[in-house]
């Protein structure tokens, strides 16, 4: 706990941990927006870096129990079937996160905040992009690199991989198992990454697995009372806070 009060206070941790279970509630809830929460609330009072590093670890631990909760058998069906968007994903997460410590933070604001407004506006508004078959496959690489460059520089591989398995008309049952895979491996890619890249250092490293017990006891609330609220209403009104709290981010880092 020293290392972590060498980056922030004692408040200022406390309200890291406070978005991080809130991050993790919905998560556990309607099953998505963990990253885009910790990313557009701790980024109000955290610098970029220390978010970017903050979110690894609770990431990994998070993906790692959706997976197992969707079985292993299905996780390979779903990595037989989208390996090319899974391999590329990870490949430029990798690439990708070696730049987060290059970007000045004025622009790192912009670019954590740009990813967080529009792919929530566009879940928002319902839109779906339609691929014919014979484009699947120049459609898998790019979208994938998308996905990959995103969650290199800002965590936030999630919405675009949403977007990607609708336009393939993924049935819905099959989704959580591909989002399973692919935000799994992607979580240690963004790991292994960010040990590469120094994000995730001794310091940032205890920050960042200090956020893990929030983070679980959100997502356990989530899935007790998840049942209980309007899907469809809880998850408009948790779109439009975290195109709030982006805009902000873009705010902070226009005008400082």
């Amino acid at each position: 706990m020293v290392d972590i009060f060498i980056l922030m206070t004692p408040a200022i941790f406390a309200f890291a941990c406070v978005v991080t279970l809130l991050g993790g509630f919905v998560k556990g809830a309607v099953g998505f927006a963990m990253p885009l929460i910790m990313i557009s609330g701790m980024g109000i009072v955290i610098p970029p870096e220390v978010v970017v590093a903050g979110i690894v670890i609770p990431i990994v631990i998070s993906n790692a129990l959706q997976v197992g909760r969707a079985g292993l058998g299905r996780a390979q069906d779903a990595l037989q079937e989208h390996w090319r968007y899974v391999l590329i994903v990870s490949v430029m997460i990798l690439i990708a996160a070696q730049f987060v410590r290059s970007i000045p933070s004025n622009v790192m604001f912009v670019v954590l905040g740009v990813p967080v407004v529009v792919l929530c506006t566009i879940q928002l508004i319902g839109w779906r992009p339609q691929v014919p078959d014979h484009w699947r496959r120049p459609f898998e690489w790019t979208a994938g690199g998308l996905a990959g460059v995103l969650g290199g520089l800002a965590g936030t591989w999630g919405p675009p991989t949403v977007l990607y398995l609708l336009a393939l008309n993924t049935p819905r049952e099959k989704q959580m198992a591909v989002q399973g895979v692919i935000y799994g491996l992607g979580s240690v890619m963004l790991l292994f990454g960010h040990l590469q890249s120094g994000v995730l250092n001794a310091q940032t490293w205890a920050f960042s697995a200090a956020l893990v017990l929030p983070a679980l006891i959100g997502m356990w609330l989530g899935f007790r009372l998840g049942d209980r609220f309007d899907q469809a209403r809880f998850r408009k009104v948790t779109l439009w806070v975290l195109i709030i709290a982006g805009a902000n981010l873009i705010r902070r880092g226009l005008m400082g």
